[in-house]
């Protein structure tokens, strides 16, 4: 099936794109810079002009055969869950930790008791929000990407209806918060956790970046949605949930910088989502990161390669945005000789398969390496590291994800 981690793409029509608009002066207000906070542009532009090629050719196939799929769907959106969230607003995204299940021993199995790395399906079904969460945000993610392409305006079109529906109309929005994310029954109704589950609003992000960079969507919605972003931002910064994330120190950390620094740039809050970077320095690399590139905190879960991976590709997402500000987090190397390339170091024997992983990992291996990987084809594109490109991409010859493209 084809995945949003294949958020990767494409196909289309050799119609360039000028990643370089210069936003007209009443629409700079608005937060528009006619360009990508998250992605650069002009890699997705190089791979658009070879869609043809025979790297991208069945990818492309792939994403046009799912997005013409999603025209066909109905847009979700938080007010059609079943549970009404404590608050007693449907419109309070809500959700349950993912490792936590009925105690067997207690009436009416409450509270719930944790078991690592095991997913209970009642928290996965659709009285909560979590899973028409991603269903929206992987097709607005695809439909954005596929119309970045193809120039296809049904895309654009589907794509604007997904953001109205989850974030601009009155009817249907949710409200720009996760006071109600990753609740434990009987034990809370909500952990800062669980804002976690909405690392993917990077994505759409660019999503609507790509329809304005494209001149397709209307000054009034882009205003609504940096609205949107804007509380969400405020909710993240000063609650009681929020400030607890920030204070993690383990990936958690790392994916609310990320969400925290990607609002900022997309909100053209430059100044602000630097001096968070250069927190990171100090905050996450030289405490998250050992000086032989492990990571300690992902090392002790069930699933340990994919928590080093996902973390890791946080710390990458962070240093590209570094790179985009001027704060050098890819060369960064703190105090104790940790430092984001020795993390790539640490774990680049497992991607060659030049050592089998011995630490815990309860699911797939396979599936967990094929992340590393593509992880290792992200910070290849984005640094300019030829050597982890020729680990990124496939035996196959086709690129895993072509959003990051390498010359």
């Amino acid at each position: 099936m084809f995945k949003t981690v294949v958020l990767s793409l494409l196909m289309g029509v050799t119609v360039s794109v000028n990643c370089n608009i210069q936003a007209k002066p009443d629409e700079n207000k608005n937060g528009f810079k006619g360009s990508l906070s998250l992605l650069d542009c002009s890699k997705l532009e190089a791979v658009k002009n070879k869609l043809e090629a025979p790297e991208y050719a069945n990818v492309y196939s792939d994403l046009v055969k799912s997005v013409n799929k999603q025209l066909e769907d109905k847009a979700l959106s938080v007010v059609q869950k079943t549970q009404i969230p404590p608050s007693g607003d449907k419109h309070d995204y809500i959700s349950y930790g993912p490792y936590w299940w009925p105690n067997p021993d207690k009436p009416g199995g409450l509270p719930w008791i944790r078991k690592g790395g095991q997913i209970n399906p009642l928290t996965r079904e659709g009285n909560t929000d979590f899973e028409s969460k991603n269903v929206m945000f992987g097709n607005i993610t695809n439909l954005s990407l596929a119309y970045f392409f193809s120039d296809e305006e049904k895309y654009e079109k589907k794509a604007l209806e997904f953001l109205e529906v989850w974030f601009v109309n009155n009817e249907t929005k949710m409200n720009p918060n996760l006071n109600f994310a990753q609740g434990i029954p009987g034990i809370n109704t909500g952990r800062g956790i669980g804002i976690i589950e909405f690392a993917g609003v990077t994505n759409i992000i660019t999503a609507i970046e790509i329809l304005e960079l494209k001149n397709t969507i209307d000054k009034e919605t882009s205003k609504l949605l940096r609205l949107w972003f804007t509380k969400y931002l405020y909710w993240l910064q000063t609650s009681e949930n929020g400030i607890f994330e920030k204070n993690t120190k383990n990936n958690h950390g790392v994916w609310y910088d990320v969400q925290e620094v990607s609002i900022l740039m997309f909100l053209n809050r430059k100044e602000e989502a630097k001096g968070v970077l250069e927190t990171v320095k100090t905050k996450r690399v030289a405490t998250q990161i050992e000086p032989n590139g492990s990571q300690p905190h992902e090392l002790a879960r069930t699933k340990a390669l994919s928590y080093s991976t996902m973390n890791l590709r946080g710390f990458t997402q962070l240093a590209y945005f570094g790179k985009r500000l001027g704060v050098d987090l890819w060369n960064y190397q703190a105090k104790n000789g940790a430092s984001i390339k020795k993390a790539f170091e640490f774990l680049k024997p497992y991607a060659l398969e030049e050592k089998k992983w011995e630490h815990q990992q309860i699911s797939s291996v396979k599936k967990a390496l094929q992340g590393l990987n593509s992880l290792f084809l992200m910070a290849g594109s984005q640094f300019n590291v030829s050597e982890y490109c020729a680990i990124g991409k496939p035996k196959d010859g086709v690129y895993s994800n072509l959003l990051y493209h390498c010359n």
